[in-house]
């Protein structure tokens, strides 16, 4: 990372998450549990480039919020997980769509999970951390899945669409 503007912590995290595509990769990575370059790109609702991807998967790597492994099932892909510094930003999503919620003309079926994450609050968000923990960290599993809960009604809403 270059030398930073200051050494305010708003500063430093907007440096490290500020771009227009950081924190979409890590939503689609945590909320659609796209692990795999095609599908991070293929998959993406805003229509990002693979040359704005792969930058901005190296960039997350660097910046210790996102780690890459080799996909035992085929040689010449990787997997893609969340760290426990990106799995901490869970609250800060949260926020954020229902922030998005409350103030813009976001589409049911894309804010199905802001709006189940904002009724939860902060117990859901931990369960829900604990359960990313499982997922991309190999921490034990939950006894029940928000995830699941989260993709069924998007998948519900979807289908409602």
């Amino acid at each position: 990372m270059n030398a930073s503007r200051s050494g305010c912590p708003i500063n430093l995290t907007l440096e490290t998450l500020g771009d227009r595509w950081s924190l979409i990769v890590i939503r689609d990575l945590m909320f659609g549990d796209r692990r795999h370059f095609r599908e991070l790109l293929t998959r993406s609702e805003e229509g990002i480039a693979s040359n704005i991807l792969a930058d901005r998967l190296a960039r997350l790597e660097k910046a210790g919020l996102v780690s890459r492994r080799d996909d035992p099932s085929h040689k010449q892909k990787v997997i893609y997980s969340l760290t426990e510094a990106s799995i901490a930003l869970v609250p800060l999503l949260a926020h954020m769509g229902g922030w998005g919620l409350r103030h813009t003309p976001a589409s049911k079926e894309l804010s199905v999970r802001a709006q189940i994450l904002e009724d939860g609050g902060p117990k859901l968000w931990s369960e829900f951390m604990e359960e990313l923990g499982h997922l991309h960290l190999g921490a034990p599993a939950p006894s029940e899945s928000v995830f699941a809960r989260l993709q069924s009604a998007y998948e519900a809403a979807v289908a409602e669409a």
